[in-house]
């Protein structure tokens, strides 16, 4: 059964709400896990990685320099440097949320990464959202997706013409610095393009529109949509009351 992309974002925003909202840890790394999995079983592990990695690698950096060693409800001290002190419960607790960040990171990422575009615009546009705002917001979704597409098309450019790339952080790092700018440059081109392309096509006009894509919908899928925003609203209306009640 094809799954519908709006039942791809509902199924990723559920899982986001629910795990943010349970901050659990074994639920953290049980929702990575089925992320991961789900990619490698769609084909875009290879180019999620990278970007996931480019996104948790700072966030996880930062979390344990703030919680790991300066956390105030910290008892269990495990090494001192003057004011700064790392305690088991900092670490715990920057453990936790970093399980919890990389949970809802990487199944976002998944899901855009597998999402069909033009599926999306056509599936928008059926409910009856707007052209240009529906492009919008599915080119918003896979905009990682195409920034690593296009990075590795002019990666590839670049070694054809001689560049190596050797092992190493620092290699990496210095070889994105030559990307960098030819990625921005045709990233900046290619939305000029498809702003001229949009307009020629009357994404802007506000008349009845008409669309050859057809997206098929069942009504499971639908009932399953409503599920899953509903057990989103649960998972947060249990946190609140949770949190009403501790105070």
């Amino acid at each position: 059964m094809r799954i519908h992309p709006l039942t791809g974002l509902a199924a990723a925003g559920s899982a986001a709400v629910i795990t943010t909202a349970a901050a659990s840890l074994p639920l953290s790394v049980a929702v990575s896990a089925a992320a991961l999995a789900l990619s490698v079983a769609a084909g875009t592990a290879r180019r999620m990685l990278p970007a996931a990695a480019a996104v948790l690698l700072p966030l996880g950096l930062s979390l344990l320099i703030v919680h790991g060693l300066s956390f105030p409800e910290g008892l269990t001290v495990l090494a001192q440097w003057g004011p700064v002190r790392v305690t088991a419960e900092g670490l715990s607790f920057a453990l936790e949320r970093a399980a919890q960040v990389s949970a809802v990171v990487l199944i976002l990422l998944a899901c855009s990464f597998s999402l069909s575009v033009p599926d999306l615009v056509a599936a928008l546009s059926a409910r009856g959202i707007r052209g240009r705002f529906g492009f919008v917001l599915a080119s918003t979704l896979t905009l990682l997706p195409a920034i690593a597409a296009r990075a590795e098309r002019i990666r590839q450019a670049q070694e054809s013409r001689g560049l190596v790339i050797r092992r190493g952080i620092l290699h990496r790092a210095a070889a994105f610095r030559l990307q960098a700018v030819p990625l921005v440059l045709s990233l900046v081109e290619d939305a000029g393009t498809r702003a001229a392309a949009l307009e020629a096509r009357g994404f802007s006009s506000t008349g009845p529109r008409t669309s050859y894509r057809i997206v098929p919908d069942s009504p499971g899928q639908r009932f399953l949509r409503l599920v899953l925003v509903l057990a989103g609203v649960a998972a947060v209306a249990v946190r609140l009351w949770h949190y009403a009640g501790g105070s």
